[in-house]
Parts: C-alpha cells; sequence; structure tokens
C-alpha cells in the first residue's frame, strides 16, 4: 500500500493565501520588497532557525512538512527559484494567520 500523505496531526491543507496575494497582507507585501532580508530573518526566528535559513527553499519545505502542506521540493524550489520575495511573504502571511488561529 502507497503512502500518500505525510504523517503529522495536522489534516493536508494548501498555503492559506496564494503566492500573489499581496492585497491579503500589504504590510508584509511592502516589508518583503522593501527589506527583504528583515523578512527572512524575521520567519527564521518564528520557526526558531537561523537567520539565514529564511533565505533558503529548506524553510518553506521545513514550514510545509510541519504544517502537512501540500507541495514538494520541487513545488518549494520552484516558487523560490520564480519570485522568491512573493514564496517568502507567502509563508509568512501563513505563519501569521496560524497564530492569529493559535496553531502555531
Amino acid at each position: 500500500m502507497a503512502v500518500t500523505s505525510q504523517p503529522g496531526r495536522y489534516p493536508a491543507s494548501d498555503f492559506q493565501t496564494g503566492l500573489c496575494d499581496f492585497c491579503d497582507d500589504c504590510g508584509t507585501c511592502c516589508y518583503g520588497l522593501w527589506c527583504f532580508p528583515c523578512l527572512s530573518c524575521t520567519i527564521a526566528g518564528d520557526m526558531d532557525e537561523c537567520c539565514l535559513c529564511g533565505l533558503s527553499m529548506a524553510i518553506r519545505s521545513v514550514y510545509r512538512t510541519r504544517y502537512n502542506i501540500n507541495g514538494s521540493l520541487c513545488s518549494d524550489f520552484m516558487a523560490n527559484s520564480c519570485c522568491l520575495v512573493c514564496a517568502t511573504c507567502q509563508l509568512k502571511r501563513d505563519i501569521d494567520r496560524r497564530k492569529e488561529q493559535g496553531i502555531f
């Protein structure tokens, strides 16, 4: 029998906002556009990781695995390669929403 989902306490889901949903949180969008390294360090800090990890696709993969979000290493790579700022802002929006929901 093939395993089709990752183990975890969260049901499989998608990110809570889309990759290009800039208007959902204009503050995060501006933060990412004008001070991208700072946003990356904020995300790494939220996840108790090294500040430099916020700039890599690894942090997205770790987050996706932790919260059982649909995707793959390939999709993480493509999101970060094609639009690093968009992917990073999406990750921060998702973290903030999970904090509001009390599940971060």
